[in-house]
């Protein structure tokens, strides 16, 4: 099997639920939004989705249980990092068929082009082939950097929201060295930070630039590398239905709902702010041989404003259900509390938690605001051995932002429909 997959059962566990489910490759494929070969080549274990999203879409669709949801997590980490090292060793490969959607749209006839590396035979045409190659790898190459940029911070011209113009990544890796993870960043933003109604600029919202608070055996401050890695997702969804985004534009200037994988580059496009709750989920695995003890996970502010006087726009559609259980391992958090605190879902329990390299675990975040529009980040205590430390989670170096979004106009996007309307209306539309 390629990319690992023989190691963690993945492809096993994707297979078996695909079977399970009775639907065909094509069947499932054609509501996935992916070729039937990509879907039965990550069934088959010839490849790992490079994110997460379209495995778990996959999983609900054949009505895995939340156990199920957690275990093919686990199953999928592994694996993706198994295919990190072989990617290591082997050296960069193709490009990866789950290209990011706004990158399909920029460069549709690049990505699709296959440009072998010219073997040993000389002449004009293997130099063509060459330079065609070339060509492809700096056009995809400059159209990932621009779409990779930093997002979530303030405009500068003052209405809030990221100053790129691309989309930001599903992953948000802060801390560990498999896949290119970085450092956690763990600055201390300023907790008196304030900013105006209209959401602008603020102290907190600068990426930070420090790495992770380490302590070693003797008391001193430790400079290597903590033994753990955690990969973010800050624009995970509950549901689409409980899902909502307050965006400085018209609604004719809004593009419609996307799916949950593609979220982050429609927030990042819009300059969006999640509104009244955020989901955000993380995961936590071992770098190396001994085990960690996660033993807390604290919250910080790092700014509180009144809220956006900004639109409301739901993802999910009027008239159409929407459900989803309360995954293990959550956690919900009361932004508008004097002192937020991470604090367990009712039936769950809360720290200490122990992680290594075969055996990660996920957590699921909560945290609502309603008075506040609120930047917040979180930090995680853990011990191994002799050694402790923190570790921020964030949105790849700024603060989450949540907003309170009540009284706020209100628009829903009609199933089938063409354009955003006032909810009321498109709730109407939609019977």
């Amino acid at each position: 099997m390629a990319d690992g997959t023989t190691d963690s059962g993945f492809a096993d566990f994707l297979r078996e639920l695909k079977d399970r489910s009775g639907h065909s490759y094509g069947t499932l494929a054609k509501r996935l939004h992916m070729s039937t070969s990509t879907l039965h080549r990550y069934c088959n274990g010839a490849a790992v989705p490079a994110d997460y999203a379209p495995v778990e879409r996959l999983a609900r669709l054949c009505k895995a249980t939340p156990e199920e949801l957690v275990e093919l997590h686990r199953r999928w980490v592994l694996a993706d990092a198994g295919r990190g090292k072989k990617e290591a060793v082997a050296g960069p490969g193709p490009v990866s068929e789950e290209e990011p959607v706004a990158v399909q749209e920029l460069v549709p006839a690049v990505s699709d082009v296959s440009a072998p590396v010219p073997g040993p035979r000389r002449g004009r045409r293997s130099r063509t082939v060459l330079l065609a190659a070339l060509a492809c790898t700096a056009l995809l190459g400059g159209a990932a950097l621009a779409l990779t940029l930093p997002s979530g911070g303030a405009e500068a011209d003052g209405k809030g929201g990221s100053a790129v113009a691309g989309a930001a990544p599903q992953h948000t890796p802060t801390a560990g060295a498999e896949r290119g993870m970085h450092p956690a960043r763990s600055a201390s933003p300023s907790p008196s930070a304030t900013s105006p109604a209209s959401g602008g600029t603020r102290p907190g919202d600068e990426p930070s630039a420090s790495h992770t608070t380490t302590t070693g055996a003797n008391g001193g401050t430790d400079t290597a590398a903590p033994p753990l890695a955690v990969t973010t997702h800050p624009y995970s969804w509950v549901s689409p239905c409980s899902q909502h985004y307050l965006i400085d534009r018209a609604p004719t200037a809004v593009s419609p709902p996307p799916l949950e994988q593609d979220a982050p580059a429609w927030v990042a496009v819009h300059k969006a702010v999640s509104a009244g709750e955020q989901f955000v989920t993380f995961t936590v695995q071992g770098t190396g041989s001994d085990t960690v003890v996660l033993e807390g996970l604290s919250v910080r502010m790092a700014g509180r404003a009144a809220p956006l006087a900004w639109n409301d726009y739901a993802m999910g559609y009027p008239g159409v259900g929407c459900g989803g259980g309360v995954p293990t391992h959550s956690f919900t958090v009361a932004l508008d509390a004097l002192r937020p605190a991470a604090v367990p879902a009712a039936g769950h329990r809360g720290f200490p938690f122990k992680v290594s390299r075969s055996d990660p675990e996920v957590f699921y975040v909560t945290a609502d605001a309603s008075a506040y529009d609120v930047s917040w980040y979180l930090e995680l205590s853990w011990s191994s051995g002799t050694r402790h430390g923190t570790l921020r989670i964030d949105d790849d170096g700024r603060p989450f932002r949540t907003s309170g979004n009540n009284g706020r106009p209100a628009y829903a996007f009609p199933l089938g429909g063409e354009k955003w309307e006032a909810a009321a209306d498109a709730g109407s539309n939609s019977n």
